[in-house]
């Protein structure tokens, strides 16, 4: 490896090119950050992807300090490490933080005890779990939520969904709101598209969907509702029926099982009816039916306490007895193997999470038990809702923590229409499917639009992708409302916490993610002294918490920043990274 590069300088790290680090890769280049990638075994076409940016990859495991060196770690900006094996992470964070204290660090665990051990020693900030990020825009999208809570410099703002009334400039109907984004009534036509953070003098019409943001009272005072706008089925969590779940048994148990105990049952009520016909008693009286009954049962349980004999009764009813004894032991004998055998088996499990859901209604169905999947059912849960869980591996490492959250788990493979009826998916009110696998999501997804008929419209089907340029290609393709990339989502947490970008949230507005973010200015930079509407048009500014503390907001577009100044900015990721950029820049160096 050539000394030049060893002694470069400035630069960021990436560590891992597979899923998210391709797409912090890429947004570091696009904002014009140099970058080098390291990975020990990197896919060919990534590799020919990152060459064809001109970036530089080291071949080599990221937990040798001479790959780091040879990357150029003494003079590097910041390390983002996106191996997708947690240890690997571990370790390379660990070895970075013990080479260079001082550069910044982003690490991606999805372990959340180790996370919070790593976090101790490598800095407030400094590790990231994709799943937690990636699971909130998921419930949104199922709850098809419109407002959202966002914390800024400790007083709350509500990005909120409206519906505008009447014609007017944005300005003339709301005010002192920020405006976000714009979806034009007409948005199912090929020349309406959605308008990103519009002035406030933009004119929209009756029937046009606003996306402002602003405190509760700001809403208030416009006479605005804030409340979620998702649907709820007002259902209480399903209590199973018990006589459900014993159908449920039976119908599932094995053949074998069900065809032993109906004939020991059969030959139980031959032998009451035989000891009723034929036994006497040694005072000449004949068996009550509960006598016969008891004595039925103690011969075939091999039990004998000597109250009841067949010594001396008639011939016939003692050869009767020999057949009855041996019978009754055997088919005793098999039924409590395979009764046993049922308790132990995992398709008890099975068989109740099925019976649970058989006839349950406005539940939400989530396929693929991984780690954005569990995220996922827990955020469904905290909001009240009633979930299923489709998962196709029996061993998966998240399964005892589901049932632990008494979420009935159904394990079968859901690209199969009869599993959806299983879960009843007619009767659900969202989908979210969220596997590892980009293919299976798409096909599962298909699947599901199929069986839905004519609820497709209504019910909100989240798909999982990892590529974002994928998920827009499904999108348009195929129909979907809400597809979700993890690795668009994650992308920016990544990237602004190696250059100094603190993000605070994402959401989206149609198929738009927005992020929410605050950026510290720094003195002399590009920002230092610069008026807001001097900013980039795709950029809103909502408030500024100037040096001295106090929050401005909402600030002017003549107001201009100053350094020390915190400011709090949301618009799409893209544009958000080059306000960063620009503030590391000097006033001379800023493009005119």
């Amino acid at each position: 490896m050539s000394s030049t590069r060893r002694e470069r300088t400035g630069h960021v790290i990436v560590c891992g090119l597979h899923g998210v680090g391709l797409r912090t890769v890429e947004q570091l280049h696009l904002a014009g950050v140099p970058v080098v990638v390291v990975d020990d075994d990197p896919d060919p076409r990534l590799t020919r992807t990152v060459s064809g940016w001109g970036i530089p990859l080291v071949r080599g495991s990221s937990r040798a300090t001479d790959t780091l060196l040879d990357a150029g770690l003494p003079g590097a900006t910041a390390v983002v490490c996106v191996e997708p094996d947690d240890l690997h992470a571990l370790e390379t964070a660990l070895l970075v933080r013990q080479l260079r204290p001082d550069v910044r660090l982003a690490v991606e665990l999805s372990n959340a005890a180790v996370g919070r051990a790593v976090a101790d020693v490598t800095g407030a900030g400094s590790v990231i779990d994709v799943a937690a990020l990636a699971a909130p825009s998921v419930v949104e999208a199922c709850l098809e939520r419109r407002t959202h809570p966002i914390d800024l410099g400790g007083e709350e703002f509500l990005a909120a969904e409206v519906t505008a009334t009447a014609d007017g400039t944005l300005r003339e109907l709301y005010g002192d709101l920020a405006p976000i984004a714009v979806v034009p009534a007409e948005a199912g036509e090929e020349d309406a598209e959605l308008v990103v953070c519009p002035g406030r003098d933009h004119a929209v019409r009756a029937g046009d969907r606003i996306t402002a943001l602003g405190t509760r009272s700001d809403f208030a005072d416009r006479g605005l509702k804030t409340s979620d706008t998702s649907r709820t089925t007002g259902q209480r969590p399903h209590r199973p029926n018990p006589l459900m779940l014993a159908r449920t048994m039976i119908r599932e148990t094995d053949p074998a099982l069900r065809f032993t105990i109906s004939a020991l049952i059969t030959l139980m009520a031959l032998s009451v009816c035989m000891l009723l016909i034929g036994y006497r008693k040694p005072d000449g009286s004949r068996m009550s039916l509960l006598d016969a009954l008891y004595f039925t049962v103690e011969t075939v349980g091999t039990i004998g306490y000597g109250d009841f004999s067949f010594a001396a009764q008639d011939d016939w009813l003692r050869a009767y007895a020999v057949g009855f004894m041996i019978t009754g032991a055997m088919l005793a004998a098999i039924s409590f193997a395979l009764l046993t055998n049922l308790l132990i088996s995992k398709r008890i499990a099975e068989a109740l999470g099925r019976g649970e859901v058989g006839k349950r209604s406005g539940h939400v169905i989530v396929v693929g038990l991984g780690a954005v999947g569990i995220r996922t059912v827990e955020g469904l849960l905290a909001e009240g809702r009633d979930v299923v869980v489709v998962d196709r591996d029996e061993n998966n490492r998240y399964l005892a923590q589901a049932r632990a959250l008494k979420v009935p788990v159904v394990i079968a493979d859901a690209t199969l229409p009869q599993t959806l009826q299983t879960v009843n998916l007619p009767s659900a009110s969202a989908v979210a499917v969220l596997t590892s696998d980009d293919l299976v999501n798409i096909e599962t997804g298909l699947v599901v639009r199929d069986q839905l008929g004519e609820r497709w419209s209504e019910v909100p089907v989240v798909l999982r992708l990892f590529d974002r340029q994928l998920a827009t290609t499904v999108e348009r393709s195929f129909g979907f409302g809400h597809v979700r990339s993890t690795a668009a989502l994650a992308a920016p947490w990544f990237v602004g916490a190696a250059l100094g970008l603190d993000v605070l949230g994402t959401f989206y507005v149609e198929h738009q993610p927005f992020l929410i973010a605050a950026l510290s200015v720094a003195t002399g930079g590009g920002l230092d002294g610069l008026a807001m509407q001097d900013l980039s048009a795709r950029t809103r500014v909502i408030a500024i918490s100037r040096a001295a503390g106090k929050l401005e907001h909402p600030p002017r577009s003549g107001t201009r920043f100053g350094a020390g100044d915190r400011a709090y900015l949301v618009g799409p990721y893209e544009e958000l990274l080059q306000v960063l950029r620009r503030d590391a820049l000097s006033p001379s160096q800023i493009p005119q």
